[in-house]
């Protein structure tokens, strides 16, 4: 029955983020601020990422596609296929899950440990909504970008080891990049990427807003915000995939 309780507390939570807000002027550059500490600061390591997955999965399609009978083209096809539908979208969120997520845990803890969201709530602010809702907000508009991104360099890290390894032309790639392409695929991938940000922030805002104890229970804070958050998104990519792809 605990499971049940966090929840209800958790949806609790949810609702004290939007109510009883500040003056929008306020949030701006709040958000603004969130936008570098979550987003920008996290393009370095997602471009290293995705750029060497689309070089990984390029080889092993190939390594894969032993029949002589099926045309190179089709690496460049199955890698994009991978790339927008599933690891873009999912693995650049597991990345930021472990970095944004544990980031946020830690703050929003020490914030908690220190007193300093109770001096806030003393002044007759909602830190929930004012310490909270930026986070969500820039994770839900730099996610997204941050997934665009990783799928464009997934394929370009394709295309550079499927050259420079001799497996294919680069014409050969880019033809099985445009052959039967789907527009729905990014729509897709961007929905995700939404969903995936939204429970990103949610949940490790949760954990760290109610850490209670001293450092050691931040540290707990920030894992289990990293865990819950994997866990979520996994269970949401499966749900997203049942609901528009069956």
């Amino acid at each position: 029955m605990n499971w049940i309780a966090e929840l209800g507390k958790f949806i609790i939570f949810l609702g004290l983020t939007v109510v009883n807000r500040e003056r929008f002027k306020v949030y701006v550059s709040l958000v603004l601020h969130e936008c570098i500490n979550l987003g920008i600061s996290s393009v370095f390591i997602i471009s290293i990422v995705s750029t060497f997955i689309g070089a990984v999965s390029t080889l092993q399609t190939a390594y894969n596609l032993i029949s002589p009978l099926i045309p190179l083209y089709i690496i460049g096809q199955v890698v994009r296929d991978m790339t927008l539908l599933e690891l873009a979208p999912t693995l650049t969120c597991l990345v930021l899950a472990g970095k944004v997520g544990s980031n946020i845990a830690g703050e929003l803890g020490t914030m908690r440990i220190t007193e300093q969201i109770d001096a806030i709530e003393v002044m007759g602010i909602n830190a929930a909504s004012y310490l909270v809702l930026p986070k969500i907000i820039a994770a839900m508009i730099t996610f997204p970008m941050l997934v665009i991104v990783a799928g464009f360099l997934s394929l370009v890290g394709g295309y550079i080891a499927g050259t420079v390894t001799g497996i294919m032309t680069g014409e050969e790639y880019i033809k099985g990049i445009r052959e039967g392409f789907m527009t729905f695929s990014v729509t897709f991938a961007v929905i995700k990427a939404f969903t995936f940000s939204f429970l990103i922030a949610t949940i490790s805002s949760f954990k760290g807003f109610y850490t209670q104890g001293g450092a050691l229970e931040v540290g707990q804070s920030s894992t289990q915000a990293v865990t819950s958050s994997t866990i979520a998104i996994l269970c949401a990519d499966y749900l997203l995939a049942q609901l528009f792809l069956a």
